[in-house]
């Protein structure tokens, strides 16, 4: 059975990685899941458009990157899952954020893009082999594999958790 132990990544994401404390990768991403819907539903309203500081994103432009980098992430997984050899490229956050128009868009909206993509995303690493999960590829210039990007997606979530609540709460 592929675990963590299997995980081949460079090192920046390695602290999204260790922020998750499961073996598998789907029991992950779903425990992660629970987690974060319990948490994002409450954030008191009135925070929703707080930043801690100037010129840091709100709760609102967290929540649009959080959704953002998932997708960017189980692109890459599924890419390498099919044995794509093309290099992808990296992505600049601060860009789109800056482009995102985050500010039009409804919580509630946000909330229920969040629950159908990750829903998405389960179901996308419920459907891969052991192979597939140990799969690799080149994104922003570095290899990592399938079951390392899983662990990333949960784990990028679980940073932003920490963050809101240890700067935004």
């Amino acid at each position: 059975m592929v675990s963590k132990k299997d995980i081949s990544a460079p090192e920046f994401p390695s602290h999204y990685i260790k922020l998750i404390k499961e073996d598998d990768v789907l029991k992950a991403i779903k425990k992660n899941t629970r987690t974060f819907k319990k948490f994002i539903n409450k954030i008191p309203k009135k925070k929703i458009d707080y930043a801690y500081a100037e010129g840091k994103w709100t709760i609102r432009e967290s929540l649009r990157h959080i959704i953002d980098c998932e997708r960017v992430f189980a692109y890459r997984a599924l890419s390498f899952s099919r044995k794509d050899v093309n290099p992808l490229p990296g992505f600049d956050e601060s860009s789109w954020a800056l482009h995102a128009e985050t500010k039009n868009r409804k919580w509630k909206d946000l909330i229920d893009e969040f629950d159908a993509l990750r829903k998405s995303t389960e179901l996308l690493f419920e459907s891969f082999s052991q192979e597939q999960l140990l799969a690799s590829g080149t994104a922003s210039n570095y290899q990592i594999n399938v079951i390392a990007l899983g662990f990333v997606i949960a784990g990028h979530t679980q940073h932003h958790i920490n963050i809101i609540k240890e700067r935004y709460l």
